[in-house]
């Protein structure tokens, strides 16, 4: 039973490349989420979980608001995930009182 040679690996016998390391889009999905300002629980690496929204970011960083508590500055290398929260509706959308609606008589 011979061993295959180390110089050569699978992805070039086959002539596939290997996928990309970064997909480069996350700079397109933290600015979704903060244009929407869709509900984050963010996980740190050790371990935390912030709820809020994410209202900026940039290269290193992202600024999570918070209702009730202060905003944070968040750097990247400190993030082990980033989830979207289920909710019903944006923070954007104002909620109407059916007290102030016209009747509608049929």
């Amino acid at each position: 039973m011979g061993f295959k040679d180390s110089r050569t690996s699978s992805a070039t016998q086959k002539g596939k490349t290997p996928p990309p390391d970064d997909t480069h889009q996350e700079a397109a999905y933290l600015k979704a989420l903060g244009e929407s300002q869709t509900p984050v629980s963010v996980k740190l690496m050790d371990g935390d979980v912030f709820q809020g929204w994410i209202e900026y970011y940039d290269r290193r960083m992202i600024r999570l608001t918070r209702e009730g508590a202060p905003n944070l500055f968040i750097f990247k290398h400190e993030i082990a995930y980033i989830s979207e929260d289920a909710v019903s509706k944006p923070r954007s959308e104002k909620i109407v009182s059916s007290r102030n609606l016209p009747i509608r008589k049929k």
